[in-house]
């Protein structure tokens, strides 16, 4: 299983070579699980430039390259008025160009056998993007979901602004009396999730997504 909350900070600062066969919590070591992504399984590579340059759309490639002893990511962007893209390491970019970048490797990582990462774990995959990017965000959680399970925590109605979410694949979190709940969400709002009458995300911005009287688990905090 692998868990994630990205930090931007540490995926800029250049990192000592490593094998690159697992993504770090934090994604510090986000160049070298790209540079082995590239070696081993290209075209798993090449899906998440896609998916990056739809979410980024100046963005056309991205690479490990080395900065002394250390290495660091390159990524090939368009900048108005060159003829061709410019290149700027980790450095340079944005939190959430490299939360994108992140989130994707994680999603899509390829762990050499038996040590296969069957669950990803993410928390809050939207933060620091545009949220004209959550439904591509979905579309790569959601791809990804076919090959290992995949669990979010997520604040963005956005996010969650599609149809395809079923009520089944919600749990929603409350704080009650110094208790955190958290359940599958309550009936009524599955009967609207199901009937297509609101999307989770429509719910989420009426306050309607809690956990229901099922009874949910109890988590002191």
């Amino acid at each position: 299983m692998g868990f994630y909350n990205f930090n931007p900070d540490a995926v800029r600062i250049p990192q000592s070579p490593d094998p690159g066969e697992l993504l770090a919590r934090d994604g510090r070591n986000l160049a070298a699980v790209v540079h082995r992504l590239g070696r081993y399984h290209p075209a798993v590579k090449a899906r998440i430039e896609e998916y990056l340059g739809l979410i980024v759309p100046t963005i056309h490639g991205i690479d490990r390259v080395p900065l002394g002893p250390t290495e660091t990511l390159e990524f090939r962007q368009d900048v108005p008025g060159a003829a061709a893209p410019w290149r700027f390491t980790a450095g340079s970019m944005s939190d959430g160009t490299l939360r994108a970048l992140g989130v994707l490797v994680a999603l899509f990582q390829q762990a050499p056998s038996p040590a296969v990462t069957s669950l990803i774990g993410i928390e809050e995959p939207e933060a620091a993007l545009h949220p004209a990017a959550a439904g591509v965000l979905y579309d790569a959680l959601r791809y990804a979901s076919d090959t290992r399970q995949v669990l979010v925590t997520s604040h963005s109605p956005d996010l969650l602004d599609n149809d395809d979410v079923s009520d089944v694949e919600l749990l929603a979190v409350e704080s009650r009396a110094g208790e955190t709940l958290l359940g599958p969400i309550d009936e009524v709002s599955r009967r609207a999730v199901r009937e297509r009458l609101y999307t989770p995300g429509e719910l989420l911005r009426l306050n309607q997504l809690s956990p229901g009287n099922h009874p949910p688990a109890a988590l002191t905090g």
